[in-house]
C-alpha cells in the first residue's frame, strides 16, 4: 500500500488511486467483493493474510485508502494486536475522521497512515497518520491535487522526486479522467525499477495490483482494480 493520488472532481466528487506494492512472499489479495459491515454497504479487495484490506469504498460517501508507515521508516516490532488493513475496516464504526482518531484504540497497531475522503454533505480529505506513539489528524484541501509515498519504502529525496512526477503530469492536464491518472500509476518514473510508482526491486517487492475509485457526487460511483500479476482488469459500478 505504497502510492496514492487524490483528484478533485467537479465540486463533490474525486478520483483516489493506489499502487499496492508488496513483497512476493505475501499471499495475493482477492478482487474486490460486496460486503456487509457496521451496517453499511462495502466495495473492497480483502487481504487473505490479515482479513483486512488498503482500500475501500462504501454507498454513504466515504472512501478510505491506507499506506504503511506515518512519517518516516521505523522498525517492526511484532507481534501486533491486528493488521493495519482490519483498522481500516474498523474505521467504518465511526461517523467521521476526528471521532475516529480520539476515539480509536491504536495499541498494538504498526504505524499507517490513513486517507478519508468524504463527499457528503460536502466533499472532504482527512489524512490520519498513527507512528506508533500518537495520532495526528490533518485536513486536507479537498479542492487541490495529492500525492502520498509510503514512508516505509520511499526515502524522503524519492518521495519529493514522485511529487515532481505529479507536478509535471498535472501541468499537461484541463481535465481529470480515470484513464489518465491509472496511465500516471503504470509509467511515472519509467525506467527506474526502484522508484518508479509500478516498481519491481532486486528484493522482489514490486507492484501488485492498482486500485482507483472515481466518485461524480451523487453520479457515478465505480472501482477499477488491475492485478498486476495475473493481468486481470474489472470494473465495479457501486449503486
Amino acid at each position: 500500500m505504497c502510492t496514492v493520488t487524490f483528484l478533485p472532481l467537479g465540486s463533490k466528487g474525486f478520483i483516489l488511486t493506489s499502487n499496492r506494492d508488496e513483497s512476493p512472499a505475501r499471499l495475493p489479495a482477492g478482487a474486490p467483493g460486496c460486503y456487509r459491515l457496521h451496517g453499511q454497504r462495502l466495495i473492497f479487495p480483502r487481504d487473505p493474510a490479515g482479513g483486512g484490506t488498503w482500500i475501500a469504498t462504501a454507498g454513504n460517501g466515504v472512501s478510505l485508502c491506507l499506506l504503511n508507515g506515518a512519517f518516516g521508516a521505523h522498525q517492526p516490532r511484532p507481534p501486533y494486536r491486528q493488521s493495519r488493513g482490519q483498522v481500516l475496516l474498523d474505521f467504518f464504526a465511526y461517523d467521521y475522521a476526528g471521532e475516529f482518531a480520539t476515539q480509536y484504540d491504536f495499541s498494538g497497531i504498526e504505524p499507517f497512515t490513513l486517507l478519508v475522503v468524504r463527499t457528503e454533505p460536502a466533499r472532504s480529505l482527512s489524512e490520519i497518520r498513527w507512528d506508533g506513539h500518537a495520532v495526528h489528524l490533518a485536513a486536507k484541501d479537498a479542492g487541490r491535487p495529492h500525492i502520498w509515498s509510503s514512508a516505509t519504502l520511499y526515502a524522503p529525496a524519492v518521495v519529493r522526486q514522485r511529487e515532481g512526477w505529479f507536478a509535471d503530469w498535472l501541468c499537461d492536464r484541463d481535465a481529470f479522467r480515470v484513464e489518465d491518472i491509472l496511465h500516471f500509476h503504470h509509467f511515472a518514473g519509467g525506467g527506474d525499477a526502484a522508484n518508479g510508482l509500478r516498481m519491481h526491486r532486486q528484493n522482489g517487492h514490486r507492484t501488485v495490483s492498482i486500485t482507483s475509485i472515481a466518485r461524480q457526487g451523487r453520479g457515478e460511483h465505480l472501482m477499477v482494480y488491475e492485478d498486476l500479476v495475473q493481468r486481470r482488469e474489472q470494473t465495479y459500478r457501486i449503486m
